[in-house]
């Protein structure tokens, strides 16, 4: 024999020191040596190196294979046709290692030895899960080597994965002997002995042989596995159940294959304690053999089973399944029930679903769903490209109107077998060991297929959205205790869903019995009752649903479009809006997301993965939102209006028009979202911001559900140091969201304690900070007086319940200026605008601080020294990006024990005024705020004297979808249907950062400037120190967009008289009066471009020329009206002139196309006959207008509503009463009359005699 070669030799060296490691005794290596020369044919194979199973575990990261015995092109055929299965997937690469060990089916844990049913290659440094196709009993604890393997290790590298042996493994050391021949019973005679109540010898066994017709899935309960076969006789149908639940016999399963012969020694019988079912249950001393006609012969039973009784002792363990495992399927209602069908199976796994549903995609068509029967072996093998065989599966067609594919479902009657292994490089993803939601909710309300694949994906999208923030362990964690945010949206839905379970799912019969019984037999489609859309998807659909029910003609009337100019046209359609509630959605729609707050727009967002929307959130009591402890925190609102604000330029000619859709040049969309805080239920919240100590000084912050269960616990102050700003979910970090102060500087932090008394709007402002430059920048300011002295702690949870309070009630003689301040919030800082609220008591952290004085050193002063003494001029101080903000209370919520300190606080804040008190004519203020509901909101062109200084020469401002050349006029009222209302004017540059001006929403206004018209009239101007605040959400039920200032249900009755002292408040009202006669006529036609006279299909516009070719009607009347108490003079406007008239429709529309041929027609008519007309005598149209006006059927009962006729023709001045003449047949008289009012017209109805006494009387109670 040739000496072995320098190769050889350093191989045979390195074969040595792993069988040291790896093999239990030196002649181990000769034999597996041996082995090896046997398979290689007589070559040992130096090309590959020994691998010991630790090392496999530790150091292989990826998928790998090796084949001993394969040559290159054998290795390329079997690529090859593994690429399949699916052709973009890389192929398993080749590794050339030798892997020798042990086959086991128990592991070592926590020094004990556990059998669980797996099987196990194991050596001297470790042990690996593996999985076969074929395994004989007799391998177990034998010494084996590998020839062909596969090893996957997890997705998660820092776990272990598993082998799987591709081919039969080679033992090493001879193989075991046969056992002699056996008596056995087939199934044919002992099938009586389950049947039959023969007593017989506790002691006596016996042996059975027959077909395996059906083979159970391992089941464990309580660490006890087990599982149920089937055995058939060879001659007829009879089959005979057997339990295996012993340890040792559990590798059992990995033998057994459908269709084979075996044969079961030493088996006894037991009997279930409910059903008293009897079957057959291995012993300890039972054995596995392949049946062997030459080995066996039958035995008859009559001598050997005399006498024993039944026990059912056994069975304690199995029992006990059918109490933990309650299974079940949900009542479907009223819903169709379909009946699945069973069928047999065979295809390849081509994508895994959901792991940890148990969802596989087969075929690229149908999904597998092994939920139903517990995967004990983890879904080993189950990797896209290995092939199954599925038998007695259940057939679920469209089980979920929204799942994709047909459903095959595995029940505890069914069995899947592996067929071959995968050769894809793919690795493996192991469902969770505990803690699978998916599973204990399955589990828990006994849910059918269609609840659990809706459930399942709901789950999906919980974790695809928000795992980046929270990690996904603690977003699906679950414990009795201490449910995840998960469960806590999910669990609501299912016991609205299953509000009664059925009984619990009963494993026997569904095992055993002769009649298959089992939850996926029957199934109900289900079309989800609700959805969770991402936020960027909530954006797009309501976006979709906005523009899909949007024509301009709806936006306003056509009685009213049709006298509108292209401008006015135009720019009432520039902005508009429409609500969604949840229910416009189909399924509804709950929305989900992480709240944060953006100091880019300086608005509270909800984000998840996919984006963020805006929200408007108030509370229900009128009280501002300022839950800073909120921040980070997992929002679930079903109860809201998604608001989506529409931006239009357009150009229509004039309102014959608005159908073309060509007019229309842009569509733009804001989409945001308003709920109150009640109506949002915390799912999770960010990480150290739920305390469990409640403190009363912030039971303010506290809303209570009506069970009396607290939704919100306050926030702990470390909790102020966590990341606020926007974040970017990143998917490869799943506690980005997390980040906070470093761990590793100081813990010590500084706070200060302070009053808000004013804050102003956000908007450019010009600051020239030593650090900043000279541009302007988003800024605002709020006026604070800081209570108490600033204080040191040692860690943030450290910080007390309002120490310095107790300070303030003592200090009352220290002067007020010097503790006030002025903040500057600019930068980051701006986050805190939505949170920061007059009244409100704050505190500012200071992060990583020791220095007392940090915030007196970055003070500075707002004016030049000379002026410092002047005491008006409280110090400026910038706020820090790194400084945090938290809310502790309200003046008005401040304990018993501080009352001493509310005193001094109390009188501090702004005042609040009333809008009558505003509208009076004896007020005296310029500055004013107050409280007032939105009536109406109207997009108008800006005077040119009230744009702000600030936007003068500066481009236009991103993200304002406003022109800069306009403004927005509020309507507001003290209260829902009050006639009193008063007009705010908002140049849109300054709504960039205001959400929530809608019809119906309560708001404060704090300093806006108090103006007066030249007309007499009071408005509010909005102004650089002037702030809003949304203080309640519009009702539900308010959809229209556009509706009437101050337009009531049913304005209020009254006398004329009663106008004058009042005339400044009274914007609505309705009056019983008669018309006394017709003062003025005015009907024309203009250019809907430049408002010129249209006669006769042109405008007239000659320097320079009107390219317009559109005209619109107009037209105007003055009337006079009086009641018995005093006189009007009431303008009106196009149909209220035909009203006024008592033309009727059709005559009105001859009327004005009459008008056109001349292009106008006026007529000025006097209040007695003969007073001179100024009309040409030729015109028909005005001959017959003057008559109509001294026709005695003008003057006439009419019941008007009106409102003040704020800009009247000539300025008229309040004058005394005057003498006037009065004639009654024969006599005269002589009475003081007050002045008239100008009123306009809203509303003309004609009366009836009966509706004229009947509102006759309702007047004279009323007076």
């Amino acid at each position: 024999m040739a000496a072995p070669s320098a190769g050889e030799q350093r191989w045979l060296r390195d074969a040595q020191d792993f069988a040291r490691r790896a093999l239990p005794g030196p002649a181990g290596l000769e034999a597996v040596l041996r082995c090896l020369r046997n398979v290689g044919g007589g070559a040992l194979p130096l090309g590959y190196s020994f691998i010991s199973t630790s090392d496999l575990q530790h150091q292989q990261h990826i998928p790998c294979c090796s084949h001993l015995t394969w040559s290159t092109n054998e290795f390329k055929e079997w690529v090859h046709q593994g690429q399949g299965a699916s052709p973009m997937q890389s192929t398993l690469p080749r590794t050339y290692l030798i892997l020798v060990g042990y086959l086991t089916d128990r592991r070592q844990e926590n020094n004990e030895k556990v059998v669980d049913g797996c099987l196990y290659v194991k050596d001297n440094t470790g042990i690996i899960p593996c999985e076969l196709l074929h395994f004989e009993f007799e391998w177990l604890e034998s010494l084996f080597l590998f020839p062909s393997w596969s090893y996957i290790p997890e997705t998660d590298q820092n776990a272990a994965g598993y082998l799987e042996i591709l081919v039969d493994p080679v033992p090493v050391n001879a193989p075991k002997e046969v056992l002699p021949s056996i008596p056995v019973t087939y199934p044919a005679s002992a099938k009586p002995l389950l049947t039959s109540r023969i007593p017989c010898r506790k002691s006596s066994k016996v042996t059975v042989a027959g077909e395996l017709i059906r083979l159970g899935p391992l089941l464990c309960v309580h660490c006890k596995t087990f599982f149920f076969l089937f055995l058939k006789c060879f001659a007829s149908a009879v089959c005979v159940p057997v339990l295996v639940q012993e340890p040792s016999q559990l590798a059992w399963y990995h033998v057994l294959q459908l269709g084979h012969r075996y044969t079961v020694t030493g088996l006894s019988m037991s009997s279930l304690k409910n059903s008293g079912q009897r079957i057959f249950v291995t012993s300890v001393s039972s054995c596995l053999l392949p049946y062997c006609a030459e080995q066996v012969r039958e035995q008859p039973l009559d001598s050997s089973w005399q006498g024993e009784s039944t026990e059912s002792s056994s069975l304690e363990t199995a029992e006990q399944l059918s109490g933990s495992l309650e299974l079940g399927v949900e009542k479907e209602g009223l819903r169709a029930t379909k009946e699945s069908k069973i069928i047999s199976y065979v295809g390849f796994v081509t994508k895994i679903l959901n792991v940890q549903a148990g969802l596989f995609l087969l075929d690229n068509q149908v999904c597998l769903c092994l939920a139903y029967q517990p995967m004990l072996k983890s879904a080993r093998g189950l990797r896209p490209g290995a092939c199954v065989e599925l038998i007695d599966v259940h057939l679920l067609q469209k089980p979920l109107v929204s799942f994709p594919f047909v459903v095959l479902g595995a029940c505890l009657s069914s069995t899947v077998v592996l067929k071959s292994f995968s050769r894809l490089s793919i690795p493996y993803q192991p469902p969770a060991s505990s803690g699978n939601l998916c599973l204990q909710l399955l589990f828990r309300y006994n849910l059918g297929m269609p609840l659990y694949l809706w459930l399942v994906s709901l789950l999906e999208m919980f974790e695809e959205r928000f795992s980046c923030f929270f990690g996904r362990r603690r977003l699906l964690s679950s414990t009795h205790q201490n449910p995840g945010a998960a469960e806590k949206f999910l669990v609501p839905l299912l016991e609205a869903m299953v509000p009664d379970r059925e009984e619990a799912r009963d494993i026997y019969k569904e095992i055993l019995s002769k009649v298959h019984q089992c939850p996926l037999q029957k199934y109900s489609p289900l079309n989800p009752p609700c959805q969770a859309l991402s936020l960027s998807a909530v954006c797009h659909v309501a976006e979709q649903k906005s523009w899909e029910s949007f024509s301009p003609s709806q936006l306003l009337s056509p009685m009213e479009a049709q006298h509108m100019g292209t401008q006015e046209l135009n720019r009432r359609l520039a902005w508009s809006y429409c609500t969604l509630s949840a229910g416009s959605f189909q399924p509804r729609l709950v929305v989900l997301g992480v709240l944060r707050v953006s100091s880019k727009s300086s608005s509270l967002q909800l984000q998840d993965k996919t984006g963020t929307l805006p929200c408007v959130i108030s509370h229900k009591d009128g009280s501002p939102f300022a839950h800073t402890a909120l921040l980070g925190s997992l929002l679930q609102v079903e109860n809201y209006q998604l608001v989506v604000e529409r931006f239009l330029q357009t150009d229509f000619p004039s309102w014959e028009h608005l159908e073309n859709p060509e007019h229309v040049r842009t569509k733009k969309t804001s989409v945001y979202l308003q709920f109150y805080f009640e109506d949002a239920k915390v799912l999770h919240a960010a990480e150290g911001q739920i305390q469990k100590g409640l403190r009363s000084g912030n039971s303010s912050s506290l809303r209570k559900k009506k069970d009396g269960s607290i939704t919100l616990e306050l926030e702990t102050p470390e909790a102020k140091m966590l990341k606020l700003e926007d974040p970017k979910p990143d998917t490869h970090r799943d506690e980005n969201c997390q980040g906070g102060q470093s761990s590793t500087g100081t813990t010590s932090c500084v706070s200060h304690l302070f009053l808000v008394t004013q804050k102003e709007g956000l908007m450019l402002r010009n600051y020239q900070l030593p650090r900043e430059g000279q541009e302007l920048q988003h800024s605002f300011q709020a006026t604070v007086m800081w209570l108490g002295k600033p204080q040191l702690w040692s860690h943030p949870r450290e910080i007390r319940n309002l120490p310095e309070l107790e300070e303030t009630g003592c200090d009352q003689e220290e002067s007020t200026t010097q503790r006030e301040a002025l903040l500057l919030f600019m930068g980051k800082s701006l986050r805190w605008f939505p949170f920061l609220h007059q009244d409100g008591l704050y505190r500012f952290i200071v992060p990583c601080c020791s220095d007392l004085e940090v915030f007196d050193k970055l003070c500075f002063p707002p004016v030049p020294a000379t002026f410092l003494t002047r005491p008006s001029c409280p110090l400026c101080l910038p706020v820090q990006d790194t400084w945090h903000l938290h809310h502790e209370t309200w003046i008005s919520c401040l304990p018993e024990c501080q009352l001493a300190a509310r005193t001094v606080l109390t009188g501090m804040d702004q005042r609040i005024t009333s809008i009558p008190e505003v509208l009076s004519s004896s007020f005296t203020g310029s500055l004013v705020s107050f409280f007032g509901e939105i009536v109406e909101r109207t997009l108008c062109a800006s005077p040119k004297n009230e744009k702000p200084s600030v936007t003068v020469g500066l481009p236009k401002q991103k993200g304002n979808l406003l022109a800069s050349d306009h403004s927005v006029k509020l309507s507001v009222s003290v209260a829902p249907g009050s006639s009193v209302v008063m007009d705010i004017y908002i140049i849109a540059s300054y709504l960039q950062h205001v959400w929530g001006l809608l019809p119906g929403a309560k708001i404060l206004f704090q300093n806006l400037e108090r103006k007066i018209s030249r007309f007499h009239n009071v408005y509010c101007t909005y102004i650089a120190s002037s702030c809003v605040s949304i203080i309640s959400l519009p009702a539900s039920h308010l959809t229209f967009p556009n509706r009437p200032a101050g337009e009531a249900s049913s304005p209020s009755l009254v006398f004329l008289s009663t106008l004058q002292p009042h005339l400044q408040n009274w914007t609505q009202a309705r009056i019983l009066c008669h018309l006394s006669c017709v003062l003025t006529v005015y009907l024309q036609w203009v250019c809907s471009l430049c408002n010129s006279i249209f006669k006769e299909g042109r405008c007239t516009r000659h320097n320079p020329p009107c390219p317009s070719h559109t005209g619109v009607r107009q037209a105007s009347a003055r009337v006079l009206v009086e009641d018995g108490t005093g006189e009007a003079v009431v303008l009106c406007r196009n149909k209220h002139v035909a009203a006024m008239l008592g033309l009727s429709l059709p005559e009105w529309e001859a009327l004005q196309n009459c008008v056109q041929s001349s292009g106008s027609v006026s007529i000025h008519h006097g209040e007695a006959t003969g007073t001179g007309c100024l009309e040409e005598p030729e015109d028909l149209v005005a001959c017959y207008l003057r008559s109509l006006c001294r026709s005695p059927l003008i003057c006439r009962p009419i019941l008007l509503d009106f409102s003040l006729d704020r800009k009247p023709s000539k300025l008229l001045q309040p004058a005394p009463p005057q003498l006037r003449n009065f004639r009654c047949g024969e006599v005269e008289f002589v009475s003081k009359v007050a002045s008239r009012p100008s009123l306009l017209c809203l509303n003309v109805e004609e009366v009836e005699q009966d509706a004229l006494r009947y509102l006759n009387s309702e007047r004279m109670m009323r007076r």
